[in-house]
């Protein structure tokens, strides 16, 4: 099979097309056949040796955890996925998953079915992005009606996700992005908009019960405790939080929570759920062949991207 492969850290350019050997399914896990895969910060991180680097040893390495694709084979105990059956997911994470690739195996409860509305392109940009803000949401802050949510970089990845996902949840939702893309949001459904190149938190957001920090520096997660009312949550999404930061926050009573995403297929199904009503949309800005990871991942370090990018495998 097709796969982008690095032998050593670096900049876009170490990524390469190879051809390497197809895997097999062990007992309760599939073989899809990859339709498309998305591209994710994460991504470049860990190419450049920092991100999640650590867990997938030294290069060689496949890039990659965000798939859709087609069940082309079962292993022994897989009940609830069968051959032809399409699927997406975020097999692994943080563990090596190899996306970048024509085939990957994984844990058939990696999976969910894909949604019936979403093509594989858009269906391979949801997976991680809409993990992540799924189970920071319900899991870790439990946000409930008329609650008041800042999401920072609302315009990304796992912001225009996160803002859609608050909205359905009944949340009154805040965010933070550039002056061009405020009219976008709001027709994701953002109430308020917040151009973080000329307004300051303090004055536009009022108490917060959540605040979700896609930026992570310490200066971001330091105005975001200063707007959150006490008893609420503060969560450091790219790489935690510094420990004086911390220490403030729990000085106002306010806490501070990082996050790490995990593969979970019946979130999955609940976000495909989401999106088969028309609550939760997709924005890919862009897709590249699967030989063009390498631009793939420089239009990703410019800063600018609108929603996701995506890597079309076949």
């Amino acid at each position: 099979m097709r796969a982008i492969s690095q032998d050593t850290y670096g900049g876009p350019e170490v990524l390469k097309l190879i051809d390497t050997a197809r895997p097999e399914p062990l007992p309760t896990e599939v073989l899809v056949r990859v339709e498309a895969a998305g591209v994710n910060p994460v991504d470049a991180k860990t190419r450049a040796g920092q991100g999640v680097a650590g867990l997938l040893g030294e290069p060689p390495f496949i890039l990659g955890w965000d798939v859709s694709g087609v069940v082309k084979a079962v292993g022994h105990g897989v009940h609830t996925l069968a051959v032809g059956d399409e699927v997406y997911g975020m097999p692994w994470f943080p563990r090596a998953a190899s996306a970048y690739a024509e085939y990957v195996t994984a844990p058939s409860r990696h999976f969910a079915r894909k949604p019936a509305n979403l093509d594989h392109i858009q269906a391979a940009a949801v997976p991680l992005a809409g993990l992540t803000a799924y189970q920071i949401l319900t899991a870790l802050a439990d946000v409930q009606k008329d609650q008041r949510v800042l999401i920072h970089a609302a315009a990304g990845g796992v912001g225009h996700l996160a803002v859609q996902i608050a909205k359905a949840l009944g949340a009154y939702v805040v965010g933070t992005a550039s002056a061009g893309k405020h009219e976008w949001l709001r027709g994701l459904g953002v109430d308020a908009v917040i151009d973080y190149h000329s307004q300051e938190l303090a004055e536009a957001t009022g108490d917060l019960d959540v605040v979700v920090d896609l930026v992570g520096t310490e200066a971001t997660l330091t105005q975001s405790v200063a707007v959150t009312r006490p008893g609420g949550l503060v969560v450091a999404v790219p790489s935690g939080s510094p420990q004086a930061v911390v220490d403030r926050a729990a000085e106002s009573g306010v806490r501070v929570a990082s996050y790490l995403v995990e593969p979970d297929g019946h979130a999955l199904g609940e976000i495909t759920e989401l999106i088969e009503s028309g609550a939760v949309r997709i924005e890919v800005e862009e897709v590249f062949p699967l030989a063009e990871a390498g631009a793939a991942h420089r239009r990703l370090e410019d800063g600018r991207t609108r929603g996701k990018l995506v890597l079309a495998v076949r």
